[in-house]
């Protein structure tokens, strides 16, 4: 039975995120070309791994399965990595905001780490203006931040440029007109987001009032959420059980860039994450 490191990989990501969408942008494949491969394992081993569905689901094989498929899939990663790179062992500092941690990077860090066991990873969140502190003070390898005004840019690669909206809950949100004081949910300064959102305003001449402020992503979610007051956030990164507000008189928001900064005595290690992060943030974008 000659079972190839591509199936694994495939299953393993369809076993995680059982979304056949998400585990093809994942691997660098189609959707189709993922089926296939677990489709391979499944003739292999003479059992049916994943139910398919609009929801996939593993089957009691499948979760037997997966445990082996990690173990040995680790394995190759890390007599690869042994072998084939062997400059790749050391620690690197990394810093980033938030709300990319929560939605995006988690999988794509989790991946970098598995590719490289012996990488020691020290990732630490914090709001774009204090991660540009510390990066100065040479706290950081690297760091992922959003600008308005692109004041930063020639320090490091500029991933993308996207779209801020205003995002709301519109089930629990007061009605708002040209009249209304805008209710915010923003995280204190210094913050891009607060930046934008109250020159924006303000260039308007529209009222607004802060009704929650918490430097935690998590927190001002589950303000907007509980219908507290609106928010800012780029397009990509909205929650789906949040709404982007379409109201005329609301102003529109600058774009943001995306860029990655590194330090300039970054070593082996930092230039392969930063490699690694580039690819991959333009992979989902």
């Amino acid at each position: 039975m000659n079972i190839d490191t591509v199936s694994l990989q495939c299953f393993i990501a369809v076993a995680e995120t059982l979304s056949f969408t998400k585990s093809a942008e994942l691997v660098g494949r189609t959707q189709s070309a993922v089926s296939q491969q677990i489709s391979k394992l499944e003739n292999l081993i003479g059992k049916e791994l994943i139910i398919r569905g609009k929801e996939p689901a593993l089957t009691l094989d499948g979760e037997i399965f997966l445990n082996y498929a990690r173990r040995i899939y680790s394995l190759h990663r890390e007599l690869f990595d042994r072998f084939k790179e062997p400059e790749l062992k050391g620690e690197i500092h990394f810093g980033l905001p938030e709300d990319f941690a929560s939605m995006i990077l988690s999988d794509v860090l989790v991946e970098f780490a598995r590719l490289h066991p012996r990488v020691i990873l020290n990732v630490e969140c914090d709001l774009t203006l204090n991660l540009l502190k510390d990066f100065e003070k040479n706290k950081y390898d690297l760091i992922l931040v959003k600008n308005n005004f692109n004041q930063h840019e020639h320090l490091g690669d500029v991933i993308s440029t996207e779209t801020v909206e205003w995002v709301g809950n519109i089930k629990r949100l007061p009605e708002l007109n040209a009249q209304s004081i805008i209710p915010l949910v923003l995280s204190p300064s210094p913050c891009v987001y607060r930046e934008n959102v109250i020159q924006a305003l303000e260039e308007k001449h529209i009222q607004w009032t802060m009704t929650y402020s918490s430097p935690s992503y998590a927190g001002k979610m589950a303000a907007v959420r509980a219908g507290l007051g609106i928010t800012a956030i780029q397009k990509r990164l909205i929650p789906s059980d949040l709404n982007i507000i379409h109201d005329s008189f609301l102003p529109k928001l600058h774009d943001i860039q995306i860029s990655l900064l590194k330090s300039k005595t970054i070593n082996k290690v930092g230039e392969s994450l930063a490699y690694f992060l580039i690819k991959k943030m333009n992979n989902l974008i």
